[in-house]
């Protein structure tokens, strides 16, 4: 029962080291690894170690087999997670470049997203005309009243049915959404049957290639441009606010768009909504608001990501302690030789776990470098806030690989430790004869 207890709170404390070593900022790791560098370089004890390292580094194309059971493991540990990371960071980052400061969103009091919000049309003008509302070349204000309809498009990869969004869009959207350009084509004509499309959603979908005709709610449309945005906005489909609003029969808009005067003008803006009780608005930067779309997905992505890494990460640990008892049982006359001619128990335990990162390093780096080539910059498309299809690119960012190569020394450092100890505890008699 001791015994057991005592196994219990050694498990125990290895994963609080673990998840303390994973939270770890880069100048501590860097600091800790300055120190045990020194400590190797400058003491007896640490050049002992190095010099019993060195001899077990030496055998490893020998065991070279076994040893690669733990780079191949630590490497889909990194691998995995890292990706998984990835997409959550590439979904975030889509969402939070969508949307400026100066350009507010107002919906339907406590609305969470546009497709739950309503605003009368009767509204428009009265918003149009609160102070804080920018103005444009022309002295009109820049306002977009806009709804959103999701349809369902064949998916480019197996033809499937994807939720899209379709936008519909008043003719200031172009002058609100400035980073929004036109690539091919042109823009659709207000009140006609015509759609630009984003560039990501026409890589995603089946036949939105400029020129081509779709049929959305029993009527034909035209494709007749491709814009870019480098945001949410490249997942959808844009129209005409009225044309789409008398095709799918709607008395309503569900949002507005509006240029403010800067942040003063924001803040004058929301305090005449809040003040009007006519119009009953929340008032939001885009910017804010696409990154509240994010949180969600995001956190989940990171979670389910880390909850996967660490079931894989308990499989390379006992992949790395199978290896390494076996390479201290094989090797098991040339530990009893040095404990005899006066390595100690600590250099020994120091040469196992040496060994043991070094290839826990190398799985790290190599799982680092497949996530990086294979995932960096790869487009997908998930179901946002709205229901409808957002396309984004993995973001393999540099601090991703280094939490990767974090967990691949930390996979390491469990996965040496028990054989290391048994190492330093081997009898050195029994091991000569056993030999």
């Amino acid at each position: 029962m001791k015994r057991w207890l005592w196994n219990s709170l050694a498990v125990l404390l290895l994963a609080i080291g673990l998840v303390a070593w994973i939270m770890l900022p880069w100048f501590a790791v860097l600091g800790i690894a300055a120190a045990l560098l020194l400590w190797l370089l400058f003491t007896r004890t640490g050049r002992l170690s190095l010099a019993a390292a060195r001899i077990g580094i030496a055998s490893l194309p020998q065991r070279w087999g076994a040893s690669s059971v733990i780079v191949v493991g630590i490497a889909g540990v990194v691998g995995v997670l890292v990706a998984m990371l990835a997409m959550g960071a590439g979904f975030q980052a889509t969402l939070n470049q969508t949307g400026r400061d100066d350009v507010a969103i107002l919906l339907r009091g406590g609305s969470q997203a546009e497709t739950n919000s309503v605003i009368e049309r009767e509204k428009v003008p009265l918003i149009s005309a609160l102070p804080g509302v920018a103005k444009g070349p022309d002295g009109k204000a820049l306002v977009s009243p806009e709804l959103s309809q999701i349809v369902n498009l064949p998916s480019r990869a197996d033809g499937t049915d994807t939720n899209v969004q379709v936008r519909g869009v008043g003719e200031a959207a172009w002058a609100l959404r400035d980073n929004v350009k036109l690539v091919e084509g042109r823009k659709f004509k207000p009140g006609l049957r015509e759609l630009v499309v984003g560039q990501g959603a026409q890589g995603q979908l089946r036949g939105l290639e400029v020129g081509k005709r779709i049929d959305l709610g029993n009527q034909d449309w035209t494709i007749v441009g491709k814009f870019a945005s480098g945001d949410a906005h490249d997942s959808e489909l844009w129209g005409d606010a009225e044309v789409i609003a008398s095709t799918y029969r709607r008395n309503a808009y569900q949002s507005m768009s509006v240029r403010t005067e800067g942040s003063a003008g924001f803040k004058q803006l929301k305090a005449a909504v809040a003040e009007d009780p006519r119009l009953k608005l929340d008032v939001l930067t885009t910017r804010d608001y696409y990154g509240k779309q994010s949180e969600m997905l995001s956190t989940i992505i990171n979670v389910l990501g880390k909850v996967i890494g660490a079931i894989m990460a308990i499989g390379a640990v006992f992949g790395a302690l199978n290896t390494m008892y076996a390479a201290v049982a094989g090797r098991a006359r040339e530990i009893a030789t040095m404990r005899a001619i006066g390595f100690r128990g600590l250099p020994v335990v120091m040469a196992v776990m040496l060994e043991t990162m070094l290839l826990a390093l190398l799985g790290g780096l190599l799982g680092a470098a497949i996530a990086w080539v294979v995932f960096n910059g790869y487009s997908v498309s998930t179901l946002g806030a709205n229901f409808s299809q957002v396309v984004f690119q993995f973001k393999v960012s540099p601090e991703l690989l280094w939490n990767g190569l974090k967990w691949a020394l930390g996979i390491g450092l469990v996965g040496g430790l028990f054989p290391a100890l048994r190492a330093a505890r081997l009898p050195v008699t029994e091991a000569l004869r056993s030999a």
